[in-house]
């Protein structure tokens, strides 16, 4: 029978130039670029200014970690939750024929509504209950009502 060589570790990214990953070599190398158009682009001044910001957001995104995850991947999750609402509500969607129909239709009256009800737990079993819950289920309480009769 072959034997195989099964991965292990798969999910540390490879490393291409000492410790920098590929990840973070093509965000350094997009970021070189933005650098490089500021400075043909913009005069001294200006390039400072934007060169600081750019580097900042380069590294920023290139080496930053938030709980064990690239920023960019909290970044995105980030602007979504922004998007998304916070409450969800259920809404119906009853289509206009239905709505229409159920208009000219009279509702049905129901006199007789049968009235669930629980069996109520008095005190003494409630303490059986939760002497129950406490032993770890080796206290049954019908086990000893079975042996007393």
């Amino acid at each position: 029978m072959q034997q195989f060589v099964v991965p292990q570790f798969i999910d540390v990214e490879d490393k291409i130039i000492g410790p920098i990953t590929v990840r973070q070599f093509i965000i350094i190398m997009v970021g070189g670029f933005l650098v490089f158009l500021e400075f043909r682009l913009a005069d001294f001044g200006l390039f400072i200014l934007e060169g600081l910001i750019t580097l900042f957001l380069i590294a920023l995104f290139a080496f930053f970690k938030v709980n064990g995850m690239p920023f960019h991947f909290f970044f995105v999750n980030f602007i979504a939750t922004l998007n998304k609402p916070k409450i969800r509500t259920w809404q119906k969607l009853v289509p206009e024929f239905e709505l229409k129909s159920s208009l000219h239709q009279p509702v049905p009256v129901h006199t007789d509504n049968p009235v669930a009800t629980k069996p109520s737990l008095y005190k003494s079993r409630l303490q059986e209950l939760s002497l129950e819950v406490d032993t770890g289920g080796a206290y049954r309480a019908e086990d000893y009502e079975k042996s007393s009769f």
